[in-house]
């Protein structure tokens, strides 16, 4: 696995690349990574020719500085998890690398960003997508693939890919989770023993409420039942339950005017903020 940490090296190699007929798959991480990451790499290894993995933890795209701080970083485990999974590149810049100078620019997702993490962490979107179309102007990829656990992010990088019309498909491949349900993330080594216990009963109120929707309950009856459920753990803190549109991510009213639903949840655990989501066609 080649590794590069200035953005002019990667360049030139990916030039020669893509003048052999190779195509380009992208994986954006912030590193600490787990299996979740591992299947988006093992997915472009088998649908690229060349698999970039990018680790970078974005200072922008954090509302606060104490998560940025305690973000955990991992970096030789990291390389070691991702040569064997077969990853051909990593690019690892620097800040420096990454803004020589503070940016300008700044996004607009619209409705997008006006709910769930967009209300509950203004300018986190604006940050993610600035890092990512920085991204995807250096890789160039034709492929980028993203997890399913972060759906509001994966639904704003397919509308900004849309509509700068990057010349690549956003994939999103399904949330990979524990053998107890809890949704693998970066943050799930900072649970304590407790907290880890009842992090898992984020995934049960998820479940609880697809199950009811399925059975015909109206949206309000079931965010309510949701959130009484997750009351019941002393150790959790219920941020949002959402009930919404799987692609517009719209507050849902009338569950039939919808093809596709996504339940959508975030809490503490302890200390530790964690997000989940179930998507279920009606």
């Amino acid at each position: 696995m080649l590794v590069f940490e200035r953005k002019a090296d990667l360049t030139v190699y990916l030039l020669q690349q893509r003048k052999a007929g190779n195509t380009i798959g992208l994986v954006p991480t912030m590193g600490a990574l787990h299996r979740g990451h591992l299947s988006l790499i093992e997915t472009s290894v088998r649908e690229a020719d060349i698999t970039v993995c990018s680790i970078f933890v974005n200072p922008i795209q954090f509302t606060n500085k104490k998560d940025l701080e305690k973000y955990p970083r991992t970096p030789e485990k990291d390389q070691k998890l991702l040569e064997d999974a077969g990853c051909h590149v990593l690019f690892c810049p620097s800040v420096e690398e990454m803004y020589p100078n503070p940016p300008y620019t700044q996004f607009s997702f619209g409705a997008l960003e006006e709910v769930m993490e967009g209300y509950y962490r203004p300018g986190h979107f604006r940050g993610v997508g600035l890092i990512v179309s920085k991204l995807f102007n250096i890789v160039q990829p034709d492929l980028a693939f993203f997890g399913q656990k972060d759906l509001q992010q994966c639904r704003i990088i397919e509308h900004m890919a849309a509509d700068l019309l990057f010349n690549l498909k956003v994939v999103v491949i399904p949330t990979v989770r524990e053998e107890d349900g809890l949704a693998m993330s970066s943050r799930n080594v900072r649970l304590e023993p407790e907290a880890r216990k009842e992090a898992t009963a984020l995934y049960k109120a998820l479940c609880l409420g697809r199950d009811m929707l399925l059975k015909g309950e109206e949206p309000s009856v079931v965010g309510r039942e949701v959130e009484a459920f997750v009351r019941t753990f002393p150790g959790l803190q219920l941020e949002y339950f959402s009930i919404a549109d799987g692609g517009t991510l719209q507050p849902v009213k009338v569950v039939s005017d919808h093809k596709q639903l996504a339940l959508c949840i975030a809490g503490y655990a302890g200390d530790v903020r964690l997000i989940d989501n179930l998507l279920t066609e009606v």
